[in-house]
């Protein structure tokens, strides 16, 4: 199981524990990887709304790389995965690919419109299996509550998402629940967690953050998981300042999933960069372990 691995910008800036904990986690799945090093940022889809052929032209740019390296991509980011299937959609025109392909061909590059993008979560699910990612948990996450986090660009349009109708709109709690944690049910799991809004009205951004935090919260949740690190720079690195406009105590951990793999896989804390996570985690970790050695 290969896979050309596109990890986006902010795991390699903003939120590196990401990428770190994604290559340890990759190591216990046996997923063999290639990273795109090549590929330009996808817009994020704001690059979208000012230049869509602009856009176009660096996503398929980036799918034209993963065809010359016979390999599907694997994407770590929801908004990544999003944007990209947005323009994926918009290039199965051939008339409108030839035109972006004019755009690609001075790097001797063209986009044939057969790349095929998996973010890891569905990989976990559709690939992997969850029976097999089971026999992977070393430390089951027995006892602890976990809010799914999903954000905007991972669900929607669903007829994009999940043309086959998997229900990946479940895939988070199955994956919770594999691991051997609950999954908490709250209506916050699908919705915005404010990012878009930060730069335009901080206020209201961080209301949608702390609302959605303290729902889960007020729902038992020990942390919350997410499969975007945008949606992880707003839930984690904005929840203090969150909780102050909410007016309430918060101090809920947030996990890229990585993280939360790595920990029910047994690896250590460093390796999957817990100690950069704003809202420490590091009682979640010991929890885990602790109920690990009691139930053995």
């Amino acid at each position: 199981m290969k896979y050309a691995f596109w990890t986006g910008c902010v795991a390699k800036q903003g939120a590196p524990e990401l990428y770190q904990s994604t290559v340890a986690s990759l190591g216990v799945l046996g997923i063999e990887v290639e990273e795109l090093v090549g590929g330009a940022c996808t817009g994020a889809g704001v690059l979208t709304e000012r230049n869509p052929r602009l856009a176009d032209a660096l996503n398929a740019r980036t799918f034209a790389m993963a065809e010359q390296m016979g390999l599907p991509i694997m994407t770590i980011c929801s908004t990544c995965t999003g944007t990209m299937y947005a323009s994926h959609e918009r290039l199965k025109d051939e008339a409108y690919r030839a035109e972006i392909n004019e755009i690609l061909a001075p790097e001797g590059l063209q986009y044939n419109g057969t790349t095929e993008i998996y973010h890891l979560m569905w990989i976990l699910v559709e690939k992997i299996g969850l029976e097999k990612l089971r026999s992977y948990v070393k430390v089951p996450l027995s006892g602890l509550n976990v809010a799914p986090f999903y954000g905007c660009y991972i669900l929607r349009p669903s007829r994009l998402m999940d043309p086959q109708h998997h229900d990946r709109d479940t895939y988070l709690e199955q994956i919770i629940v594999a691991l051997g944690a609950n999954a908490v049910d709250y209506s916050g799991a699908t919705k915005c967690c404010g990012f878009p809004l930060t730069t335009m009205n901080r206020i209201s951004a961080l209301k949608m953050t702390g609302t959605h935090i303290a729902e889960a919260k007020d729902k038992g949740a020990d942390l919350l998981v997410t499969p975007c690190p945008l949606c992880h720079l707003n839930l984690d690195g904005q929840q203090v300042d969150a909780a102050k406009v909410m007016g309430r105590s918060l101090d809920v951990p947030i996990l890229h999933l990585p993280q939360l793999l790595g920990i029910a896989f047994g690896l250590d804390a460093k390796d999957l960069g817990l100690h950069r996570n704003l809202i420490s985690p590091r009682r979640i970790f010991e929890r885990a372990r602790r109920m690990a050695v009691t139930s053995s």
